[in-house]
Formats: C-alpha cells, structure tokens, sequence
C-alpha cells in the first residue's frame, strides 16, 4: 500500500508552459556546458543566449544574469525533492516526509547536475553567493509546503518559529552533505560517488530527526565511502 497521499493529479502543462519549460531548461542547458568548457566568468549572457539559440532579451525573460541561469540546476534538483515532500501524507511529521521525499529519488543521478555545479562553483565567489540564495530560496518553499499542510489539519495551528526554525535545519543540512561530499569525493561524478551524495543528504536528514545524538557506528555514507 502506498504512504503517498491521493490527491487529484496536476492538470497537463498546455503547450506554452511545455515551451516555456523547455526554454528555461535550454539555456540552463547552454550555461552549465559553458561553465564546464570555460570555466566561471569566462562567458557572457550573450554567449549563453547563443549556446541555447535564443535572443538576448529572451534570455532576460527567464533569468537576471548567468549566476542565475546557473543556479537553477540547484533550484531544480530542490524543487524535484519539494514535490516529492507535498506527496507525503498530512499528519507525517515533517522530517519524516523529508527524508522520504530524498529516498523517493532513488537513481542518484538525479543529484549529478546539482553536484556537479556544486564542483565548478566552489572558486568563483558570485556563483557560491547565487548557490546559497538557491537553498534560501528552498527555504521559504519548505515554510509554504508545511503551512499548506498544517492547514489541512482540523485544528492545528501555525507555529511560524517552528516552521522558519525546522526549514532553515533542513537546509542547514543539506549544506553539510554538499560541503562533507565534496570532501571526501571531489569532482567525482561516478554513479558510486554520487550515491554518497544521496546518502549523505538522506543521513543529514536523519542526524536531524533524531536530535543529533551521537552516532554509535560508522554512518551509511562512511562506509558507501569505503567501496569507491
């Protein structure tokens, strides 16, 4: 039996929001290959714009600049997980909905593009600054996802500093997974090296939910680790 809630499915995306997806996809497409080929500062909106076969002002309507462009491979692997959260069932506690939500990604490479920027970003101060406002972005999306679940519980009431105290953990969290991987694996975009990341993000979870007791053997992702 499936722990997922039966809520009605989303309407199909009309063919404008499909182009309009499949735009933003391209030029996050076009960035993200430049910055691997150049490396970062070393192209321009225009050089974007014309990777993706666009027009410069249609570049503006997606993005603000090419740290933002860039940072939405972070916001799309957050988003992804996100709806995974809003499938859980209402009364689930929150963390738990959390660490589920990082298992239902079960292939792990659909953490690569997040990782991957994660290693081509970390000397170039601007796109580390864009990396983090994509996480703090996730962090006012979990506030709106577990108020949207409170109100579907008769009676239960909003607890703001909860809410702002538990989402903001949670995404403290995953920035130690992303900080502790890179660590321990460096630029390795193997399947192996990136079921660590998975682990490590479902295992932060959990120190998390269990109050960070300390650890009375090695963690999952030490001994993932030691296989690679």
């Amino acid at each position: 039996m499936s722990n997922v809630t039966d809520e009605p499915a989303a309407p199909a995306p009309s063919r404008r929001e499909q182009n309009k997806a499949a735009t933003r996809q391209a030029i996050t497409d076009a960035a993200l290959n430049l910055l691997r080929g150049k490396g970062p500062g070393n192209f321009t909106v225009e050089d974007i714009a014309a990777a993706a076969g666009i027009s410069r002002r249609t570049f503006f309507n997606y993005f603000s600049s090419t740290e933002a462009a860039l940072a939405s491979v972070t916001n799309g692997f957050l988003d992804h997980a996100l709806r995974q959260f809003r499938l859980r069932p209402a009364e689930e506690p929150i963390l738990e909905s959390a660490r589920a939500a990082l298992m239902e990604l079960a292939d792990p490479m659909t953490v690569a593009p997040m990782a991957e920027l994660f290693t081509l970003t970390q000397q170039n101060s601007s796109l580390v600054r864009s990396e983090l406002e994509a996480w703090d972005h996730c962090t006012e999306q979990i506030i709106m996802a577990a108020k949207e679940r409170v109100a579907k519980t008769p009676g239960a009431a909003i607890d703001e500093l909860y809410l702002r105290a538990l989402a903001g953990s949670v995404i403290s969290c995953g920035k130690a997974a992303m900080d502790v991987w890179f660590a321990q694996c460096g630029a390795d975009l193997a399947p192996a090296s990136l079921s660590v990341l998975r682990q490590l993000l479902i295992d932060a979870i959990g120190h998390l939910g269990a109050g960070f007791d300390s650890p009375a053997r090695p963690s999952s992702h030490t001994l993932l680790k030691d296989r690679l």
